[in-house]
């Protein structure tokens, strides 16, 4: 199945906590957990380039399956990172944090971000 496609955020778990644990303040953090944010995923072989639009907040990253690049983490840093592909799944490791990105249907990816013992899950729905 291929990653490409348009998807908006359905449903996220433990929003608040995880980003309290990455440093944001309180008034990003309320204004940021009911925004839908769009992904869009473009899939060429092993490229990939991904957008994620939320409000007026926009990350653009483009890679390539397991090369080093700089990706920008949903704090606004660059960080270096390799993305790794394991069938239907995207894993990258961004200081300190595992980021797996999964398809889990035709329609439906699931990304779940983990630091520490906190979990932060993300469902979004092809559009």
């Amino acid at each position: 199945m291929s990653f490409s496609g348009k998807y908006q955020l359905e449903a996220h778990e433990n929003f608040e906590a995880f980003m309290k644990a990455l440093g944001l303040p309180d008034e990003l953090i309320q204004k940021g957990k009911d925004a839908k944010s769009i992904s869009e995923i473009e899939e060429n072989g092993n490229n990939f380039k991904v957008t994620i639009t939320t409000g007026s907040k926009v990350i653009n990253n483009t890679f390539t399956i397991g090369q080093e690049t700089e990706l920008e983490s949903i704090t606004g840093e660059k960080i270096k990172g390799v993305v790794q592909r394991e069938g239907n799944k995207l894993k990258v490791c961004l200081q300190g944090i595992e980021s797996i990105t999964e398809l889990v249907d035709a329609n439906t990816i699931v990304n779940t971000m983990t630091l520490g013992n906190i979990v932060y899950k993300r469902t979004s729905k092809r559009i």
